[in-house]
């Protein structure tokens, strides 16, 4: 990875015990590159393992936030896209995304091809199998996020097909823009871990597919009125959560991308503090702002509140202050209280939230990250919003109308109603509790 490649080689400091105090005087001997590539490559593989973490994440919180007659889809979903996910990239994603875009739009097709056994890539500074896994779970977070907002009317197999499409082709695309070396990195683009890379483009594609799809049976009447449909467990959802913030440690921390100096493991220390601020800034803006204006709390707008203060500082995790970290944050959970009745109005049925949380914070994060990094320009960062807005939003609306055509992406209303665990999966979630007919 360039971010990577780049790091220059930093010295350590004197380890372990100086035999005399002269000793001290002398230059502190620099980390060898063997170990700068162990330390490395294990910040890949505990980041990553984290990140897929959050996969289970997105299952529980969905699974929470659905109507019992469609958890089992939404399990079923999840551990599917995440194994498409990671067949795709190595397909092609991969070198689609990093392989020879050298400032331009796009990378090579083909399949991605690890190093030897016991190989010692010492030039790229970290084992290239932990950087593909790394990356890899980032693509399946992407297309988690659409699963929520299309949940309860899709069917299945049209979503599978989609899920290939957009982790196979379109985010890699888009990320060679700017991870890749493409040319929004060339303009100077800044977006850490993903805000706009992984998060709006998710938001994105989420989006096309709300509107093309269409609301649940019943979510909105003719005269404006909102019919809530509430969620299964929010035990659930709330475990989700808290899946999803461990698993944002890794997703932050580890997009340092080096751990082979102190600078950088203080960086990566100084990342998981920023992170979680902003996480819990998120839970309390929100939990203030809807017994302010609606007289209760609402827990989903609460977790949503968490997930939305971390979307936004994913895009430049390290460089603000802790109080920078926390208004980034808190603003993000703001967003969710005023985007989700606002979503509601133009009638586009988001049945977990991710517009509000992935797409509209992630947009803020990005937007604001020359708040904190004067090496940002607040132009460039438009420049990039409005790049990646257009391109998935037209090539995902594209894919969703051809699936349509050829295979159909709803349910029938019938189907709607028994519940889509028993007609697509054909094994209910709760069987002892669940009605067909059940709302």
């Amino acid at each position: 990875m360039n971010k990577l490649v780049a790091k220059s080689a930093a010295s350590l400091g004197a380890l372990g015990l100086m035999a005399a105090p002269a000793l001290a005087q002398d230059a502190a001997p620099a980390v060898s590159p063997e170990t700068q590539y162990i330390f490395n490559t294990l910040l890949f593989l505990i980041g990553g393992f984290l990140v897929m973490f959050m996969a289970a994440g997105f299952a529980m919180l969905e699974a929470g936030l659905v109507r019992s007659k469609n958890v089992s889809m939404q399990c079923l979903k999840n551990i599917t896209l995440y194994s498409i996910a990671g067949l795709m990239f190595w397909i092609t994603g991969y070198n689609l995304m990093y392989a020879g875009v050298d400032g331009g739009f796009i990378g090579s097709f083909g399949p991605y091809a690890f190093d030897a056994v016991g190989g010692d890539a010492l030039d790229t500074g970290y084992s290239t199998a932990s950087d593909w896994f790394f990356q890899m779970v980032f693509v399946a977070a992407t297309a988690s996020i659409v699963s929520g907002t299309v949940a309860e009317r899709i069917k299945l197999w049209p979503f599978l097909i989609f899920t290939a499409v957009l982790t196979g082709i379109l985010y890699p695309i888009s990320g060679s823009w700017q991870w890749g070396g493409g040319w929004l990195s060339e303009m100077g683009f800044s977006d850490f871990a993903g805000s706009t890379i992984v998060h709006s483009v998710g938001g994105w594609a989420a989006l096309s597919g709300a509107i093309i799809l269409g609301a649940r049976k019943g979510k909105y009447g003719p005269n404006g009125q909102v019919t809530p449909l509430p969620g299964s467990s929010m035990p659930l959802a709330t475990l989700g959560t808290f899946i999803l913030w461990l698993g944002w440690f890794g997703f932050n921390g580890a997009s340092q991308l080096a751990m082979g100096t102190i600078g950088d493991v203080t960086d990566v220390s100084r990342i998981f503090a920023n992170t979680n601020m902003a996480a819990a800034a998120g839970v309390v803006v929100v939990v203030i702002l809807t017994q302010i204006l609606y007289k209760k709390v609402d827990v989903t707008m609460a977790l949503n509140g968490a997930l939305a203060g971390l979307v936004s500082i994913t895009a430049e995790p390290l460089a603000p202050s802790v109080l920078q970290a926390v208004i980034i944050g808190g603003v993000g959970g703001a967003i969710v209280v005023f985007a989700v009745p606002m979503l509601d109005k133009l009638k586009i049925d988001d049945v977990v939230g991710a517009i509000p949380v992935h797409l509209i914070a992630g947009i803020w994060g990005t937007l604001i990250v020359p708040f904190s990094n004067s090496d940002a320009s607040y132009g460039t960062q438009v420049v990039g919003i409005v790049a990646y807005g257009v391109f998935t939003l037209v090539a995902t609306a594209i894919v969703w109308f051809i699936l349509k055509a050829v295979m159909g992406i709803r349910v029938s209303e019938e189907e709607e109603a028994l519940g889509l665990d028993k007609v697509e999966v054909g094994v209910e979630a709760y069987p002892e509790f669940g009605i067909g007919s059940q709302r």
